[in-house]
């Protein structure tokens, strides 16, 4: 190899030097803007906590109560039944799997991958998933993606109830602003008859990014919404500044961003550890692949991840099942090549976005992922709540088909901390 050719590539110090200039020139009219945004929320310390009373379970349900909601009812009763460990236990979970097969399995506990479900839309999908995991002794999971309109569920006091609900089980989750490229972002672009016009990307045009920057601030300050989808290499640059500056915002990039070769990864981390806090921090929390990727390139990212110091900090979100509709190709089931890397790769979540592909297939009304954009008033309308309870449901089973998988072959997962984990927290 010629180590001539491949010292060539090494950056400069006078092109960082004059990246650093642009960045702090006091000029600069798109950083003052930026920071113009912020500072009308405060300082970063004071927009931290904010969020952090914000998000603060009994400051949730003071909340709620005030508004008389129904939901004090339900997550009181999720309270009680994690104080009376009503959920399975990690431990038990692996002897309902292996009965007396499990004194032969020594667990790999190294690489635990993160059971994730999108999208938990309504309060009302969860409550019923967390009765459905207490009677059949199923695993919660460790992590829920969020897609409803935000003002939409803000209104109808959703988002207070799910914040508080993860706040209960200790699972992380993403919500997504209503700031994004579907939202008329671009004047130019309409529903799926105009659909190759997002071929470059689903994006902020224009003033919008600051404007996603905006609603951020607001939902973090005003909810305690830490954890939000990003979809826009403009977004994702000002996420990198808004956690370099001090405010705690974390990300994860969506499958739309089309990240689908060690390339196009090593290009998204390099920017997130050139703007990591001194203690190696990025506000990249979770990382999704295209759906095209295979184990060679998750296998290569992992590598480009581990030398950049990232591996602690950026989760591999992967697509183990889709939506049946308007996304991927069927049948699309990455579980087996899952099982594959599950033992060499730290930081991983098995995200599941559909139901297991002969329910799916069997299914008068299948999953699809078009109708993570419909409206409450539409899905009343069109009578539609049933069937996509039914959806969400067909995906929880598919997560625990895949935590009974990685069971059986000896490996570990992360369901809801505080219900399943006890012991370990």
């Amino acid at each position: 190899m010629n180590n001539d050719l491949r010292n060539k590539l090494a950056i400069e110090k006078k092109r960082l030097d004059e990246i650093n200039n642009f960045l702090i020139d006091p000029n600069n009219k798109i950083i003052t803007d930026f920071l113009s945004i912020v500072e009308k929320y405060g300082t970063p310390s004071e927009i931290n906590k904010k969020s952090q009373n914000a998000r603060k379970l009994e400051n949730l349900m003071n909340r709620l109560s005030e508004k008389n909601s129904p939901y004090v009812n339900d997550l009181e009763w999720l309270i009680k039944q994690k104080e009376n460990n009503s959920f399975i236990s990690v431990e038990e979970y692996r002897k309902k799997i292996l009965g007396d097969k499990i004194k032969n399995i020594k667990f790999n506990e190294d690489f635990p991958v993160t059971l994730e479900i999108s999208a938990c839309q309504y309060f009302s999908f969860f409550i019923k998933q967390a009765k459905k995991a207490i009677k059949n002794k199923e695993l919660m999971p460790g992590r829920f993606i969020r897609v409803r309109y935000m003002k939409e569920q803000e209104k109808d006091n959703d988002l207070l109830a799910m914040t508080a609900a993860m706040q209960i089980i200790g699972a992380s989750w993403c919500e997504t602003l209503d700031t994004k490229g579907t939202d008329g972002s671009n004047v130019h672009l309409g529903g799926p008859d105009t659909i190759t016009g997002y071929f470059g990307g689903v994006g902020q045009p224009n003033q919008y990014s600051l404007k996603w920057i905006d609603e951020f601030l607001y939902y973090y300050t005003n909810y305690g919404v830490k954890q939000v989808l990003n979809i826009n290499s403009g977004t994702i640059f000002l996420g990198y500044l808004l956690h370099k500056i001090g405010i705690d915002i974390e990300f994860k990039i969506s499958v739309y961003m089309g990240n689908d070769n060690p390339f196009s990864v090593f290009w998204t981390l390099m920017a997130a550890r050139m703007f990591s806090r001194e203690d190696g921090s990025t506000s990249l929390i979770g990382f999704n692949f295209s759906n095209s990727v295979n184990n060679l390139t998750i296998e290569f990212s992992n590598e480009i991840r581990k030398s950049l110091g990232l591996e602690k900090f950026v989760r591999f979100e992967h697509h183990i099942l889709e939506t049946w509709k308007s996304i991927v190709i069927q049948p699309y089931d990455r579980r087996n090549e899952l099982l594959e890397i599950a033992s060499k790769i730290k930081n991983i979540s098995a995200k599941h976005e559909g139901g297991e592909i002969e329910v799916e297939k069997n299914r008068k009304h299948p999953s699809d992922i078009l109708e993570y954009f419909l409206k409450k008033s539409d899905i009343e309308k069109e009578g539609l709540m049933e069937a996509l309870t039914q959806n969400y449901l067909d995906k929880h089973d598919a997560i625990n088909n895949t935590a009974k998988a990685l069971t059986k072959k000896g490996l570990s997962f992360i369901a809801a901390p505080n219900l399943h984990h006890r012991g370990e927290n």
